[in-house]
């Protein structure tokens, strides 16, 4: 196989996988050499063992850090700090893409980023949903509501009113204040419902405060 020819197949694509260069009358010894050469010679990133992505300038589709992570570990979604900086709840800038996994704990260290992925138990993996990342890439995310929860879950005491103080939550107007509740009484964890009445406070001082100003 020619890099040109690797290019005629997955240009358009932002990462992509070994199994896609397969189909047909092709070497697979070959194709799999190939991938590791130019993967020497910077034209390509590998992402995890047969995933990869185009390296500039050859990249045509810059990929997004959520739909790596959708692909580096798939049946995860992205939840957690990476969510809450997405919709400004939080201030801070946030450098790993952290996602939900009922698989394995891990982390990645990729030439197009850092991701992690934390384990959360079967009957609390929901409260997500396929979002259009723009220029024509998805992935799974959490809902705020359940970013939030699942923080809480996965941190101890982070139900506390000091947690919640530090993660110095703001913009509280974007979320769901039924869709907290209910997904916090569905997980039926005491935790969860302790936290998702002082979030719930927490947003109705931000409103009152607002409208002070």
């Amino acid at each position: 196989m020619r890099f040109e020819d690797l290019l005629g197949i997955v240009g358009s694509e932002p990462v992509f996988e070994t199994g896609l260069l397969l189909a047909g009358d092709v070497d697979p010894v070959d194709v799999r050499r190939q991938l590791s050469r130019w993967t020497r010679a910077g034209r390509l990133y590998q992402l995890r063992r047969g995933l990869y992505a185009l390296a500039p300038p050859f990249q045509k589709v810059r990929p997004h850090p959520f739909l790596v992570a959708n692909r580096l570990v798939p049946g995860s979604y992205v939840s957690l700090q990476s969510v809450l900086a997405q919709h400004s709840l939080i201030p801070e800038y946030v450098p790993v893409t952290t996602s939900i996994t009922t698989g394995r704990p891990g982390r990645w260290d990729t030439p197009l980023g850092v991701y992690d992925f934390r384990h959360l138990q079967v009957d609390l993996f929901t409260g997500f949903l396929k979002t259009d990342l723009g220029g024509g890439q998805e992935a799974f995310l959490a809902t705020p509501e359940k970013a939030l929860l699942d923080l809480v879950y996965l941190e101890p005491d982070a139900d506390s009113p000091e947690y919640l103080s530090e993660l110095r939550l703001q913009n509280l107007e974007v979320l769901d204040k039924t869709e907290l509740r209910r997904l916090a009484a569905a997980s039926a964890k005491p935790k969860l419902l302790r936290a998702a009445e002082r979030i719930v406070e927490l947003a109705e001082t931000e409103a009152r405060e607002y409208k002070i100003l």
